[in-house]
């Protein structure tokens, strides 16, 4: 079995301390790809120093919902140098975040139109970030549609509605550690089976979400632990944890453009 986590933060000051040990868990484990997602320029920075030195990793580019507020246009044309590089496979992560709120709505749907814009113009697929934005981020993908556009919406927490017009839309639905907590991953284990075999990726969102079992024994969360999430995924669709791994590598090289 190979793995491919398809979205975390080997970034973090976190791992600054055990990084190397964090990127020989992963391979222990099966894990053979994992793709870095950028939050801001120092992070996107960081993800590919992290990327240039170790085959399995990957990075993004790109303005987390969070950091909005700080970015300026000279932000996204520095972004827009960083993609050049050969282990840059997306633009992410981006959208909307209307829970916290930290940075303004009007900066937050400003940059994300900008950089729907910018990733089409490079034809990079895009690591979406939807939080309580009751429609509008729909609405917004709606109002700029792409042929061509290929995208994933990193650690699906919608509707069973918010589901099928995700898929309508030809997107990816990424499924977190969060299908594995026993209350609070109910409504994901609901509707995981809905999302056909083509359209799954799992991501760990490591040092974020740790999953179960691995959530009693520590708080932070690594790629290693995508291991738990494949697992519980293919319980809950009752499919062979095996099988079900091959197609989630198939669906989510296919996504990054890499040869599988």
């Amino acid at each position: 079995m190979q793995l491919f986590d398809s979205h975390c933060h080997l970034d973090d000051r976190s791992f600054d301390q055990d990084r190397v040990a964090v990127l020989q868990r992963a391979a222990q484990a099966g894990v053979r790809g994992m793709m870095i997602a950028g939050i801001n320029l120092e992070s996107a920075a960081r993800g590919i120093q992290i990327a240039s030195t170790h085959a399995d990793c990957y990075a993004a580019v790109g303005i987390h919902p969070h950091d909005a507020r700080h970015c300026r246009a000279s932000t996204l044309e520095a972004l827009k140098e960083l993609a050049r590089h050969p282990k840059v496979l997306a633009w992410g992560e981006t959208g909307l975040d209307f829970n916290r709120m930290y940075s303004p709505r009007s900066d937050q749907e400003k940059w994300f139109s900008r950089q729907l814009q910018v990733a089409d113009e490079l034809n990079l697929p895009l690591i979406f970030h939807e939080r309580d934005s009751r429609g509008r981020f729909l609405e917004m993908l709606r109002a700029m549609p792409a042929d061509d556009r290929r995208g994933v919406v990193h650690c699906f927490s919608g509707n069973e509605d918010e589901l099928r017009q995700y898929l309508d839309l030809g997107l990816y639905i990424g499924i977190t550690g969060i299908v594995t907590i026993k209350s609070r991953g109910a409504d994901l284990r609901r509707l995981a089976p809905l999302v056909p075999d083509d359209r799954l990726l799992v991501e760990t969102d490591a040092p974020y979400l740790t999953p179960t079992p691995h959530k009693n024994k520590t708080r932070r969360n690594e790629p290693a632990f995508v291991h738990a999430v494949l697992s519980k995924l293919a319980c809950v669709r009752r499919q062979d944890p095996d099988q079900l791994a091959a197609r989630i590598w198939d669906n989510t090289c296919r996504l990054y453009g890499l040869t599988s």
